[in-house]
């Protein structure tokens, strides 16, 4: 069985490792511990990595941030990936740094990538892990801040929570989308 697992981020070195890019980071993470490497293709990077009996499909889209959905709807019809077997990374303001939150549909949170996703494929009805960048900063400097670097205390942790990331990603293949909020997001 094949999954699109879509990590979210803006191309190019001035976004690279950037709270906003965290989506980046864990499909990067993803591959790099199967020793994958990304190709780029149309919409994005792609790489393709097998776990147990299944293919995870991650997609880094190459669209920027705001027009994330055309990458999405692009590989899902290429790859003929069924909208259940779509999952998204996204940072996310409203949660503290390192949380990790599954859902099976939901807003955009004001999120301009889920946002275009959500208009794209017409339907909010498809997986999305949210991962906690906190929002310890002063009122109007949203911006800036997601398109920061992290904090010398979040980079301690940081290795720890993405590779968690990456966990929530494999159980939501192996295990299904369920059984994997049940056991994750408690923690």
């Amino acid at each position: 069985m094949n999954f699109l697992i879509v990590g979210l981020g803006n191309i190019g070195e001035e976004y690279a490792h950037t709270r906003h890019n965290v989506g980046f980071d864990v499909v990067d993470d993803l591959a790099t511990d199967t020793g994958v490497k990304f190709k780029t293709e149309r919409y994005g990077a792609i790489a393709e990595v097998k776990v147990k009996n299944h293919v995870m499909i991650l997609l880094k889209p190459s669209t920027y941030m705001n027009l994330s959905g055309n990458a999405v709807r692009y590989w899902m019809q290429a790859k003929k990936i069924p909208l259940e077997n779509v999952l998204v990374i996204s940072d996310d303001l409203a949660l503290p740094f390192g949380s990790l939150r599954l859902r099976g549909d939901g807003g955009d949170a004001g999120h301009n990538g889920l946002n275009h996703i959500q208009e794209t494929l017409g339907t909010k009805k498809y997986a999305r892990l949210r991962f906690g960048i906190g929002n310890d900063f002063p009122k109007g400097y949203q911006i800036d801040y997601v398109l920061s670097g992290w904090s010398p205390e979040q980079l301690e942790t940081l290795p720890e929570r993405i590779t968690m990331a990456g966990d929530i990603v494999k159980s939501f293949c192996l295990s299904g989308l369920h059984r994997t909020m049940n056991d994750y997001n408690k923690r």
